[in-house]
């Protein structure tokens, strides 16, 4: 943190009423993660004084979903304005001679902006990032005095007709010299058709008080959109969404089509990674040199090693994969799954807490739970690792160069030794020995003259 470390307010008290959800609108997910979540990650990249965040409807859900110990979060119990907003946090600010507001529902603005906001408020200004729409119905105009120097701000709801016709408007992110803003905010006054607080009247009284307030203004209004409604929710989704998949291909990853594609998270890429269509990657992702994965592919906080093939419509869910595996199409993948290098897993074969070693195979309709499966392992269609017994669960070891086949049936806690097989149709009870053919069959009977049972006729 240096010296002229800013304070930062995050203003998350509004309710969303065009949301229509009793969640708080800054809790609903961009991305996998809550809108103020995006809001935090740019103020600590400032490495702010302290950051301060106000909170109010939802009451504790908002802090409780965050979970971030480094916040200072401040009630706002009834909510009257961004002014009255900014006054409940005033008292925890530090003398830092910067503080930086900032909205909870505007999760795209970048450190960069932020910045350079907080420069332009040095040497005691008023900065206040702003904006030229074409269509700026809704927003708070900027008021220029002749010569264009910035001298207030006008709401919607408040302005003339003639004021409601200038495109410049404020985003709501401002920053203001710290040692002035206690003495702004006592003589703030609800004098408006909103009967609030605005702290958008501090550019006045600065004004009046022979404060220089600096306009600064973005060249991107898609990095200030704010989040009013699903609508809005939804397309500053599909702007995150973009801005991802334009960083991946500055990186040389291929993609099949960049607007198909969701990342909830982080996602890693090594050299020469294809992505096809409608894959979506959640949590912590790494995809080495050389993967590549087939369309409408979900995956979760998964390593994936290079050269691997994940065909298409495959769900992997806290997996390590090793190098030159192929996965699916069809497969699932769940959480304590570890493949080693050139194994094969196929179509409708699911596997959770397991190991599985160099070379095996387990291509068709299968379910391995809590096993270890060794190296060069031929597992058959239809197997079973019949791991819980309706109290606990069992883990089953298959050897290296076992050779199990098909419609097997495991029933845990089994090994099965090395080199040993297992005849089709067999369900295994007890361990079965190295290098043996092993298999547990009824006798074939047919029997002559049988009838199947037929419905009584009425």
């Amino acid at each position: 943190m240096s010296v002229h470390a800013p304070n930062v307010v995050i203003l998350a008290a509004g309710k969303g009423t065009r949301m229509h959800s009793d969640l708080p609108k800054v809790l609903h997910p961009l991305a996998g993660r809550p809108l103020l979540l995006h809001v935090l990650e740019t103020a600590w990249a400032l490495e702010p004084s302290c950051c301060c965040v106000v909170y109010g409807f939802g009451g504790e859900k908002v802090p409780q979903a965050i979970g971030d110990g480094r916040v200072i979060w401040v009630r706002q119990g009834e909510q009257k304005g961004t002014g009255h907003a900014l006054m409940q946090a005033q008292p925890h600010l530090t003398t830092a001679p910067v503080t930086l507001v900032l909205l909870g529902d505007v999760p795209l603005v970048s450190a960069r902006t932020c910045h350079n906001v907080i420069h332009h408020a040095s040497n005691g200004h008023v900065a206040i990032l702003t904006v030229e729409l074409d269509d700026p119905t809704g927003y708070g105009r900027i008021l220029r005095a002749f010569g264009g120097e910035v001298c207030g701000i006008v709401e919607e709801r408040d302005a003339t007709p003639e004021q409601r016709t200038i495109r410049e408007v404020n985003t709501g992110i401002m920053a203001l010299p710290t040692a002035r803003l206690a003495g702004w905010l006592d003589r703030l006054q609800p004098n408006n058709a909103q009967g609030e607080y605005y702290l958008t009247d501090v550019v006045a009284m600065a004004k009046a008080d022979g404060v220089r307030v600096m306009a600064v203004q973005t060249q991107h209004a898609s990095e200030v959109l704010g989040v009013n409604s699903k609508a809005d929710l939804a397309r500053v989704e599909r702007l995150y969404q973009k801005r991802v998949a334009e960083s991946l291909l500055r990186q040389g990853v291929t993609l099949a089509d960049p607007a198909r594609l969701d990342v909830r998270g982080t996602l890693r890429c090594g050299r020469d990674v294809m992505i096809d269509i409608n894959c979506l990657f959640e949590g912590e992702v790494e995809l080495e040199d050389g993967v590549q994965v087939g369309a409408h592919c979900v995956i979760r906080n998964t390593r994936i090693g290079p050269g691997t093939i994940i065909q298409p419509h495959s769900h992997l869910d806290g997996v390590q994969i090793g190098q030159g595996a192929v996965i699916g199409p069809y497969a699932r993948l769940r959480p304590g799954t570890v493949l080693d290098s050139q194994v094969h897993i196929g179509n409708f074969v699911e596997i959770k807490n397991s190991t599985v070693g160099v070379g095996s195979k387990i291509n068709h309709l299968s379910y391995i739970g809590d096993a270890t499966v060794g190296s060069q392992v031929n597992i058959g269609a239809g197997t079973i690792t019949c791991n819980y017994d309706g109290a606990q669960k069992h883990r089953t070891v298959i050897e290296d160069y076992a050779f199990i086949g098909s419609d097997t049936q495991l029933v845990a806690p089994v090994t099965v030794g090395e080199g040993a097989t297992i005849g089709a149709g067999s369900t295994i009870t007890r361990d079965a020995p190295a290098g043996e053919l092993t298999l547990s069959r009824c006798k074939q009977l047919t029997i002559l003259g049988w009838k199947r049972p037929r419905k009584k006729d009425h």
